[in-house]
C-alpha cells in the first residue's frame, strides 16, 4: 500500500466472493459520504468506483448496493437517527490497475484479503482506468512524415460532459475508438439527442487553432431542419468550412442527377417486378446510353435495333392506328439516326410521312427491305452504364424496348408493363421529384460523379492536390417526404461508400454519415417505400470501417432500427429510454452491459446520459456539455403559447408558407 493510501481509506473488505466483496464503512461515516484530505467523497453512489490494494494492483470495484446492518435497537422518540450504525456496500469487481502505473485492465487475477482497506479512487486514477490520462500526444504524419511546427499536439480524447457520480470529473471518450467505430445516439424523444449530436461536434471543432480537426468530414442528415443554428457558427476561415445544402424537392434546392443511380436502385423505383418488367427497364436503360456514343460499334447496335423496331411497327399486330405507328417510326428515326437509318431514307419512300402514306404501292415494301438489311442476329443491345440523359428519354426508351420485345414474339409484353409505364409517368409528373429529373440542357453541362462528390463533401482539386474546404456538410432535408428522404440517403451514401472503396491508397479519407432519425430509413421492417435504405447501410455498417465510412445514428426508437445496423455499433450515448421494447433491443445488442446498468435508462434526467463502448472502459453516466448554441429541437411551451395577455399578437413573426395571392380565411390567420 502506497503511503497516501491510509488517509483515503473509507473502510475494510469483510467478504470476498468470486463476483462480489462486502465493505464495512469507518464508524462515524455521516450518510456515506467521506471526508478525505483533499475533498469531500461521495463514495456511496451507485456506480461509483472504490481502489482495494491486492499486492503491487488495485483491484477495482463497482459500488451496486448500500445497507446498513440493523442493530436491533428500538428507536427511542420521534426523532429517527442513525449515524451511528453500521453501514455497508456491495461492490463487484471489474478490474486490475496497477499500482505503480499501466494501463487498466478488465478481470480479476488477484483477490484481495479479508479485511483490506477500501479507498476512494483519485481523479488521475479515474482518468488510468478511462486511459485518459494523457488528453495530448505529439503530432504525427501520415507514413512517418513531419509535422508542422515539428512541436505540435493533437487530442487523443475528447470531454462529453460531466460525470454524475464523480464531483466535478470530467468524462471523456477516446477519439480514435469513438469515431473509428460506428456510434449509437438513442433516448425518447426530449431525453436530449440534438444537443448530444451538437455538443460533440462543437467540443470536437471548438479546440483551439493548432488542434482543428481539418481532416474530418461529418455529412448530416437532417431530416428536421435543426443543425443549422448549432453547427454553421463552427467554421472558421481557412481552418474549418460548414455549408448547408437544402433538399425541398424542387429545382432550386439540391439537385441528384438521376443518371446516379444504379440499375437496383431504378428497379426498387419503378417496382419493376422481376420476370417481365425488369428486362424491358434494362434494356431501356441500356438505350440511354446510345444517345451520346458515335463510335463505329455503337452504331451498328443502334441500326440493328431501329431496323427490327421498324419491322415491328409495320407488321399491325397491337391495335394501334397506322399514323400512330408511322409515327413511332418516325421518331425513332429521328433520336436514333445513322449514316444508313435516317429521316432521309424515309423521305424517299413517303414525301408525306406526316400522313403515314407512302408514295407507291410498293414503297413499304421497298422502304422495309432497305431497312431489313440491317438486322443482325449476333448483336446484343448495351447495358445500363449510368450516361447522362434527359429523363424525358426514358419514357421513349421504355416504349421502344417495349417494341423491341415484341418484334421478338412477346405481344403481350406492353400489358405486362402497363403499371411500370404508369409509375415512371408518374416520377416525371410529381414536383416532388423534380430535384431529380434533369434536362436535355442540364445534361450537356452535368458533371461527372467524382465532381459532384467533391462538390459535395467540399473538396477542391489543385493540382495534383486535394483541398478540403468543408468539414461539415448539412442536407437539410425537412421539407421533403420519408419517400424522398429513403431515396437520396440510399443513393448518397452508396456513392460516398463506392468512392471510398475505390480510394487508393484506402482508408485515408474517413467520412462519417451522421443519421438523424434514422429510425425512418434504416428500419428493421422493410420499408414501404420504392426504396429501401437499409440494406445500403446495412453494408456500409459491416464493411465501412475497413473503408473509412463511419455511421452516427440517432434515433428515439431502437426496436424500430435495423437490427444488423444497431449490432455494429461499437459505442452507445443513451438517453432514457422508457419502452419495453426498446430496453429489450438495448440489452440483446449489448450483452456486455449489466441488468444493474441498463436499470438506470428509464429514470435518467434530460440532458443526462449513459455512455459505454470500446471508447470508455467502464458504463458512466454523464451530464452531457452544454450545446452552445443549441439545434432548433426545443420543447414546445405550450403554456407560454396558450395563455396570453389580452392584445399581445398570436404568432408574432411566424410564417406558414402563405404566398402572396393565395386564398386565406381571414379569420384563420395568425397574427
Amino acid at each position: 500500500m502506497r503511503s497516501d493510501d491510509r488517509k483515503r481509506a473509507i473502510g475494510k473488505v469483510m467478504s470476498v466472493a468470486a463476483d462480489r466483496f462486502v465493505v464495512e464503512m469507518h464508524a462515524g461515516t455521516d450518510n456515506f459520504t467521506f471526508v478525505g484530505f483533499d475533498d469531500v467523497h461521495y463514495v456511496a453512489r451507485l456506480g461509483s468506483f472504490l481502489m482495494v490494494p491486492a499486492q503491487s494492483e488495485y483491484v477495482v470495484v463497482e459500488v451496486v448496493g448500500l445497507r446498513e446492518r440493523d442493530t436491533g435497537r428500538p428507536v427511542e422518540g420521534p426523532n429517527f437517527d442513525r449515524a451511528d450504525s453500521p453501514k455497508f456496500l456491495d461492490v463487484v469487481p471489474v478490474g486490475m490497475l496497477p499500482a505503480g502505473g499501466g494501463t487498466f485492465r478488465f478481470g480479476v487475477s488477484v483477490f484481495p484479503s479479508l479485511y483490506a482497506d477500501a479507498l476512494y479512487a483519485l481523479d488521475y486514477e479515474l482518468d488510468r482506468i478511462f486511459e485518459t490520462h494523457s488528453p495530448l500526444e505529439p503530432s504525427k504524419g501520415l507514413n512517418g512524415a513531419a509535422c508542422t511546427p515539428a512541436d505540435a499536439n493533437r487530442y487523443r480524447v475528447l470531454s462529453i460532459g460531466k460525470s454524475v457520480i464523480f464531483e466535478d470529473y470530467e468524462v471523456k471518450v477516446r477519439i480514435d475508438e469513438f469515431f473509428g467505430g460506428h456510434v449509437a445516439i438513442l433516448g425518447n424523444t426530449g431525453s436530449g439527442k440534438s444537443c448530444t449530436v451538437a455538443s460533440v461536434l462543437q467540443s470536437l471543432f471548438e479546440k483551439p487553432d493548432e488542434h482543428h480537426a481539418r481532416g474530418a468530414t461529418f455529412v448530416v442528415f437532417d431530416v428536421n431542419g435543426e443543425y443549422r443554428p448549432a453547427l454553421e457558427p463552427l467554421a472558421r476561415a481557412g481552418r474549418i468550412g460548414v455549408e448547408r445544402v437544402v433538399l425541398d424537392g424542387t429545382k432550386a434546392g439540391f439537385r441528384l442527377p438521376h443518371w446516379f443511380l444504379e440499375m437496383a436502385e431504378w428497379e426498387l423505383l419503378l417496382q419493376a417486378s422481376e420476370k417481365t418488367q425488369l428486362p424491358v427497364l434494362r434494356t431501356a436503360l441500356g438505350l440511354t446510353s446510345l444517345l451520346r456514343d458515335y463510335s463505329p460499334a455503337a452504331l451498328e447496335i443502334k441500326e440493328h435495333f431501329i431496323a427490327t423496331c421498324i419491322v415491328e411497327c409495320f407488321r399491325g399486330a397491337d391495335g394501334d392506328s397506322p399514323v400512330a405507328k408511322f409515327q413511332r417510326v418516325v421518331s425513332l428515326l429521328q433520336k436514333y439516326p445513322t449514316a444508313n437509318l435516317n429521316m432521309a431514307l424515309l423521305n424517299r419512300f413517303s414525301p408525306n410521312f406526316q400522313y403515314g402514306n407512302f408514295a407507291g404501292p410498293n414503297s413499304q415494301e421497298d422502304f422495309l427491305a432497305q431497312v431489313r438489311v440491317r438486322v443482325r442476329e449476333d448483336i446484343h443491345l448495351p447495358s445500363y452504364d449510368q450516361t447522362p440523359f434527359a429523363f424525358d428519354d426514358l419514357e421513349e426508351c421504355v416504349d421502344f424496348a417495349i417494341l423491341y420485345e415484341e418484334a421478338h414474339g412477346n405481344r403481350q409484353i406492353r400489358d405486362y408493363c402497363s403499371s411500370m409505364v404508369t409509375r415512371l409517368k408518374s416520377l416525371k409528373d410529381r414536383d416532388e421529384y423534380a430535384f431529380l429529373r434533369h434536362t436535355e440542357a442540364e445534361v450537356a453541362t452535368a458533371s461527372s460523379a467524382i465532381q459532384f462528390l467533391f462538390q459535395l463533401l467540399g473538396l477542391k482539386s489543385e493540382g495534383a492536390r486535394v483541398i478540403k474546404r468543408n468539414q461539415i456538410i448539412i442536407l437539410d432535408m425537412n421539407d421533403v417526404e420519408d419517400e424522398v428522404v429513403e431515396l437520396v440517403s440510399s443513393v448518397t451514401a452508396r456513392m460516398f461508400f463506392k468512392l471510398l472503396r475505390r480510394a487508393d491508397p484506402r482508408n485515408r479519407f474517413p467520412i462519417h454519415l451522421l443519421l438523424e432519425e434514422a429510425h425512418r430509413y434504416i428500419g428493421a421492417a422493410p420499408s414501404r417505400y420504392a426504396v429501401d435504405a437499409t440494406k445500403g447501410f446495412e453494408r456500409i455498417a459491416k464493411e465501412g470501417r475497413k473503408y473509412g465510412m463511419f455511421i452516427l445514428l440517432a434515433s428515439q426508437r431502437p426496436s424500430e432500427l435495423s437490427k444488423t445496423v444497431l449490432s455494429q455499433c461499437s459505442n452507445f450515448v443513451v438517453h432514457r429510454i422508457q419502452n419495453p421494447d426498446d430496453l429489450s433491443q438495448i440489452r440483446q445488442m449489448t450483452p456486455f452491459i449489466s441488468d444493474a446498468v441498463l436499470k438506470r435508462l428509464p429514470s435518467l434526467p434530460k440532458q443526462h446520459a449513459l455512455v459505454f463502448g470500446t471508447s470508455v472502459n467502464l458504463p458512466t453516466t454523464f451530464k452531457v456539455r452544454e450545446s452552445r448554441p443549441r439545434p432548433h429541437s426545443d420543447d414546445t411551451k405550450i403554456v407560454d403559447l396558450w395563455f396570453h395577455e389580452e392584445g399581445r399578437p398570436t404568432g408574432t413573426g411566424l410564417s406558414l408558407g402563405i404566398a402572396d395571392g393565395d386564398d386565406e380565411d381571414p379569420d384563420q390567420a395568425i397574427a
